[in-house]
């Protein structure tokens, strides 16, 4: 018997009743609606070898002990945690959020309480790379029952083969499947109601894949049934449509790395098993019948032979008598009237240096993984910090890639941070859905190649700045420029003009505005009115005119 434990928050998620809709409530994670009395768990089934998704993550697990895929992932991870700064790793950005600063304030020291429970500083590079290899994140949110408005109390890592996350309808009696069918086929008015949908975890701490029966799962599951709310549940974002599926970012690399092991060792086999040169023994059996010489041949043979095998799964090659011999002589009889005993040899292979088929295949895994071929070990002339006119394609796209991982992963930060915002009372449920959309979780980065490209466009900018202000006045307005040669939007104009006024305010810049003195013309840009001067100040005193040269200028 399933006990249910954690805790459950009520918010505004469930539509008003005047909405109604015959579609369910769509999910990102690939979950899908299971009846009370139906088939509990998925079926993945790739070239019949995973039948459910434990086979599935263990099997990413394995493929992420590999080297080239162990590479691949270090650069992945590296680019999306940056961890060798005295910095945190991520921090909460607030400045699109209009709340107050006692608000904003707030919500920081609890996003830092909770990059503590995580111990995010030293963990960051850990927590990321699980995340990216299982396809999913489980935190059990551990709270005190007696007092919930403390917060959360721990979070605690949860393997993600332990954990199962179900949506199934709601129980309203036997008939309940048949009433669900009957909202969805009644024609009467003109709107549809979807049933009720139950979400919840199910915890198996020995793992999934159990044939222990546990009331309500269908008798394929014993496992222990967690609210939705206690659980922070994270995915990659990549699902298989067609079978509702949350996959891993490894999921594309399976075949790749498949090919790439089989082609290494098969190259290595076919090095060992062609390089020597083959004996070839002519053995002279005179007379004999032929049951004796075969027999005597073999004698012949176990004196002389060499045994040795090479494993695939270790890398070694050893003596053993139970298995055929890789570098195998050739044991010919030869009859009485024929030469005596003779030993020839066999040219070995040619062509032992060809490595073509491998470079292709590890190219072809780091092309799944979204890594950069250049970044393969001993491929490209590494890093180059010139213009970013030199910078490949790449690397922007893989650049993009990390930042769209991040942004995926910043869903785990803001489900623990509505939890903890409101068991603490500092915030609603209603007010969580409007706040949600204007935090932003800003990254150290230290793509080299994404700071050159803002730097030069930055100088361009500046550079096209320059070449437009004799006209701005004339053809163009200071509003234009500032939106269409520097690119600046609303918030960033507001703010840099509040920070000008603020600097002039405290006499860090002049005034443009200010009036200049009329003896020394320093200190602004304008005199008072009615103090203009005449003419030039420093203008020459003119020059006497000889009227003998009708007009000129005395020399």
């Amino acid at each position: 018997m399933a006990r249910l434990f954690g805790f459950s928050i009520e918010d505004n998620e469930k539509p008003s009743p005047g909405i109604v809709s015959p579609v369910p409530p769509s999910k990102d994670d690939g979950s899908e609606h299971y009846v009370s009395s139906g088939f509990f768990g998925s079926y993945v089934d790739i070239e019949g070898t995973y039948k459910t998704e434990n086979d599935l993550i263990r099997r990413y697990r394995s493929m992420a002990l590999y080297p080239e895929c162990d590479s691949a992932i270090e650069d992945i991870v590296n680019e999306a945690i940056v961890s060798d700064s005295n910095d945190s790793p991520v921090q909460i950005e607030l400045s699109n959020l209009n709340a107050s600063d006692g608000i904003k304030k707030k919500v920081r020291d609890e996003f830092k309480y909770i990059l503590e429970l995580l111990d995010f500083d030293k963990k960051a590079h850990e927590i990321f790379r699980n995340w990216y290899i299982d396809g999913r994140l489980y935190y059990n949110k551990v709270i005190d029952t007696k007092k919930p408005e403390e917060g959360i109390q721990e979070l605690r890592y949860i393997d993600a083969s332990k954990m199962k996350y179900v949506r199934q309808l709601k129980k309203k009696g036997k008939d309940s499947i048949q009433t669900a069918q009957n909202q969805f086929t009644s024609s009467e008015g003109t709107g549809y109601d979807f049933p009720e949908i139950d979400e919840y975890f199910i915890y198996t701490p020995g793992g999934q894949g159990g044939n222990s029966s546990a009331s309500g799962y269908g008798g394929a599951v014993k496992g222990i049934k967690m609210t939705k709310d206690s659980v922070t549940y994270c995915t990659s974002g990549l699902v298989d449509r067609n079978k509702g599926n949350t996959l891993s970012w490894l999921h594309k690399s399976i075949k790749p790395l498949n090919q790439l092991m089989m082609i290494e060792d098969s190259l290595v086999i076919y090095r060992i098993s062609r390089a020597p040169e083959r004996r070839i023994f002519y053995i002279d059996v005179g007379n004999l019948p032929k049951m004796k010489a075969e027999q005597y041949l073999r004698d012949v043979m176990q004196r002389y032979r060499n045994k040795l095998v090479y494993n695939a799964d270790t890398g070694e090659i050893k003596d053993d008598k139970k298995f055929m011999s890789m570098m195998e002589d050739f044991w010919l009889p030869r009859r009485e009237g024929g030469r005596g005993t003779e030993i020839t040899t066999l040219p070995g292979g040619q062509n032992l240096g060809e490595i073509t088929d491998i470079n292709y295949f590890q190219r072809k895994l780091y092309r799944a993984l979204n890594v950069p071929e250049t970044r393969i070990e001993g491929e490209g002339g590494g890093m180059s910090l010139g213009r970013s006119s030199e910078i490949l394609r790449d690397e922007v796209k893989f650049s993009k890639f990390v930042g769209r991982m991040r942004k995926r992963f910043s869903a785990m930060f803001s489900d623990m941070l509505k939890t903890q915002l409101i068991l603490k009372n500092i915030i609603t449920p209603e007010d969580w859905e409007y706040m949600n959309d204007h935090i932003q979780y800003d990254f150290l980065y230290d793509n080299h190649f994404a700071e050159l490209k803002e730097a030069e466009l930055l100088t361009e900018r500046l550079n096209l700045l320059q070449t437009v202000e004799p006209y701005i006045g004339r053809f163009y307005s200071q509003d234009y420029v500032r939106r269409h040669v520097l690119h600046q939007n609303d918030n960033e104009i507001l703010e840099q003009d509040t920070l000008i006024e603020k600097e002039i305010e405290n006499g860090v810049i002049p005034d443009p505005n200010a009036m200049a003195d009329p003896m020394t013309m320093e200190g602004g840009g304008a005199l008072p009115p009615g103090q203009e001067p005449v003419g030039d100040p420093i203008q020459a005193p003119p020059i006497p005119k000889d009227p003998d040269m009708g007009g000129q200028g005395v020399i």
